[in-house]
């Protein structure tokens, strides 16, 4: 149930939904001769469009998130590799029969390239198919492990679980299946806006992980000074600021989670 309205919720705060709602009330006013509140209503709408399209708002939400966790320097034997989900389209994968990778795609290849630079590291992939409307048996980790297979780690330091669906699964499920125990160190992969959030999630399991962000989605304060290349972009990163906000904030508040944004764990970097 949990999963079920967090979908929800998720999509009726989505920034670009919010453009696109207030642009159909004000279009349904107007034809219902409600001329007022139909303009109030497109105003609103071009406004917003504006302020998340074009204005740098959703580039300051991410960068936020992004610059939470530094990527850190691996100079010490490290026990294994999580890798999140979220780096293909499972609907797509199982329609066209190939895998079909998305813009998180630096998460596969950050994990490839952390298991050659730890050639006794594990390697475990956590992600199910997280889709609210139809049953997909195809998951992201099982995607992901053909992939790095093709790519050439070695099947047998891979390891799996693929029933999570949130990224409060994902701490969860990899703590229940990993069972970690003192003096191990595990690299958490996964977005570098995500991080704060699955961080949250893995402490929460008494998980305590190494974070190791990839795929970044702002160049720096740089993107602060200056508009979007376009709406689009900007209603992405805006959309994506949302979600992760969103579901910090939530996980935070509904108990599931005990910081509302976490910071990073010296003990635990070393």
């Amino acid at each position: 149930m949990f999963f079920v309205i967090s979908k929800l919720v998720e999509s009726l705060l989505l920034p670009s939904n919010i453009v696109g709602v207030f642009a159909l009330f004000g279009l349904v006013m107007l034809v219902l001769r409600r001329r007022r509140l139909g303009v109030g209503a497109l105003a609103v709408s071009a406004t917003l469009l504006l302020a998340f399209g074009w204005a740098p708002v959703g580039a300051a939400g991410v960068l936020v998130l992004e610059n939470r966790f530094p990527q850190p320097r691996i100079e010490e034997p490290i026990t294994g590799v999580i890798m999140l989900g979220g780096a293909v389209d499972t609907h797509i994968s199982a329609d066209r029969r190939a895998a079909a990778l998305n813009e998180g795609a630096e998460r596969l290849t950050a994990t490839a390239a952390l298991a050659r630079l730890h050639p006794q590291a594990k390697i475990f992939l956590s992600g199910g198919a997280n889709h609210l409307l139809q049953s997909q048996p195809l998951t992201e980790s099982r995607i992901a492990r053909e992939l790095l297979v093709a790519i050439g780690v070695p099947p047998d330091r891979i390891f799996s679980e693929e029933l999570s669906r949130t990224t409060l699964e994902n701490g969860a499920r990899s703590a229940e299946a990993l069972k970690p125990v003192s003096g191990e160190r595990w690299l958490l992969v996964t977005s570098a806006s995500q991080m704060p959030r699955a961080v949250a999630s893995f402490r929460a399991a008494g998980f305590a992980v190494i974070p190791y962000p990839v795929d970044y989605r702002t160049q720096g304060s740089a993107d602060l000074s200056r508009p979007t290349r376009s709406i689009s972009e900007g209603l992405e990163l805006s959309d994506l600021a949302a979600h992760e906000w969103v579901g910090l904030l939530a996980y935070w508040a509904l108990g599931r989670t005990n910081e509302a944004f976490p910071t990073a764990d010296e003990a635990i970097a070393k």
